[in-house]
């Protein structure tokens, strides 16, 4: 059951998200040295674990909203995209809650563009690990991982060095109050059906609180984040997938 939630909430599966879409970009020249105004660094004092917020399984997003989204709409679009270009690396802890339910727990470490770690508290045996073109679910009790391709997966939006959402992506909801703007991304299939990744972040604050992913059979898996730091330096091994220790399982 966690493999399957973890595919879900960070793959939603390969075919859904099986599109002609180009991995993240590398960041344009001239902006090593330059950071964005008013760009996260720490979030405070170390937090809690928060409760996410899970979505209501009965909502019901029209595909015809994407046509008439008004300036305030496409204003608080255009903050989201801005906030996630202005990060460069992201590192936190995380917990994750599946479609039954269930809970589980780690950290996470984001190097912009394209370069993901998710480390599962145990008793789960389970890394996720992009690379900049591939991602890897690793189960380190069986020393096996399932690989995908970057391009198929929801974690492309997170990863992208620079993102403009109302451009480069199907956006087709927008709302805000005073604790979220939230934005709905839509990626359809004509064989599988559709998918849709929930993004929120904090109106307060401008920063990544959780995301949703909604499979084509309409589960929800939500991951909520916390004890946010944009100011670490990563070290890039712990971005490199190992394809010796690691047994890759035979396609079907």
């Amino acid at each position: 059951m966690a493999g399957v939630l973890l595919v879900t909430a960070v793959m939603v599966t390969a075919a859904s998200f099986a599109q002609n879409v180009p991995v993240p970009k590398p960041a344009p020249k001239g902006r090593d040295n330059a950071q964005p105004s008013g760009g996260p660094s720490i979030t405070g004092a170390t937090q809690a674990p928060p409760n996410p917020v899970i979505p209501d399984p009965r909502r019901n997003v029209p595909s015809s909203i994407f046509q008439t989204f008004d300036d305030k709409q496409k204003a608080e679009a255009a903050k989201v995209s801005a906030y996630l270009s202005s990060l460069s690396t992201l590192v936190g802890n995380f917990v994750q809650v599946g479609p039954d339910g269930s809970k589980t727990q780690g950290d996470f470490y984001i190097q912009k563009p394209g370069k993901v770690r998710f480390e599962y508290d145990p008793p789960s045996p389970i890394d996720i690990i992009a690379d900049g073109s591939s991602v890897v679910v690793r189960d380190r009790k069986l020393s096996t991982q399932d690989v995908y391709p970057l391009s198929q997966t929801p974690l492309r939006f997170l990863l992208s060095d620079r993102i403009d959402l109302m451009k480069d992506t199907n956006v087709v909801n927008v709302t805000a109050d005073d604790l979220f703007i939230s934005v709905t991304i839509e990626e359809k299939q004509a064989l599988v059906g559709t998918s849709r990744l929930l993004l929120m972040i904090g109106a307060k604050d401008g920063q990544l609180k959780q995301w949703t992913v909604t499979d084509p059979q309409g589960y929800d898996t939500t991951i909520a984040v916390y004890n946010l730091d944009a100011s670490k330096k990563l070290d890039p091994n712990m971005f490199k997938i190992d394809f010796t220790n690691y047994n890759v399982p035979s396609p079907g």
